[in-house]
């Protein structure tokens, strides 16, 4: 009976992913506002009565392809700042500064459609969409606040300012990563190798403004 009920299982799991795989295959091209139903049951091979077994609506589906592309961000953002919290305030932090950005590079290329789908819907017509992704960078910005937190730089600051540099470190990586996308969309509609050098120019713009914000951070005075 438990291996009837486990086969079941993972059959549910296995077209519930088709159905978000195929959803984000066709947001390639299109926003969540504009995309059926019966599309993307279609795409993914299943009737669309089974789509409802999964989620109730479109926009929950949407809900799920946010936290599907920023899930894995975040538990590798929140690895890498643990890891380099204790020598944060070491060679000007160059080791966070270039670690963070080649974390981002790489989610952009092994994530595209995942980036594009949240830099798309972002400001998108779907309101549920919008909120879980708002609700998402918001959740990044208090862990980032936490670990900032724990480093010596931050004696002596409040927490709503923490919240406020941690926001911006945040934002910044959104900002990156729709950044990178463009660049490697660019460059693939021109010459060979354009695409490694609009690449480049985008991480190297990306780690000066990192230490812009470090250098900040450095020597922040709270005047009120």
């Amino acid at each position: 009976m438990s291996h009837t009920l486990g086969v079941r299982q993972a059959q549910k799991q296995k077209t519930r992913q088709a159905l978000l795989d195929a959803a984000l295959q066709l947001l390639e091209e299109q926003s969540l506002s504009s995309l059926g139903l019966r599309e993307v049951t279609r795409a993914a091979g299943v009737a669309p009565t089974a789509f409802y077994r999964h989620f109730r609506d479109m926009a929950d589906l949407g809900v799920a392809l946010v936290e599907e592309a920023l899930g894995s961000l975040h538990t590798a953002l929140t690895a890498l700042l643990s890891a380099t919290g204790d020598r944060a305030g070491e060679d000007d932090g160059e080791e966070r500064i270039a670690a963070t950005v080649e974390l981002i590079a790489v989610y952009v290329r092994t994530h595209p459609a995942h980036v594009r789908f949240i830099a798309r819907e972002q400001h998108g017509g779907v309101q549920a969409v919008r909120a879980a992704i708002g609700g998402q960078l918001d959740l990044f910005a208090r862990e980032v606040k936490d670990q900032f937190a724990r480093e010596p730089e931050a004696a002596g600051w409040a927490e709503d300012d923490l919240l406020m540099l941690a926001g911006m470190y945040v934002d910044h990586m959104v900002m990156t990563a729709s950044a990178l996308l463009e660049a490697g969309a660019a460059g693939a509609a021109g010459a060979a190798g354009a695409d490694s050098r609009a690449t480049e120019r985008v991480t190297a713009r990306a780690r000066r403004q990192l230490r812009l914000v470090s250098l900040g951070r450095r020597h922040w005075l709270d005047e009120r």
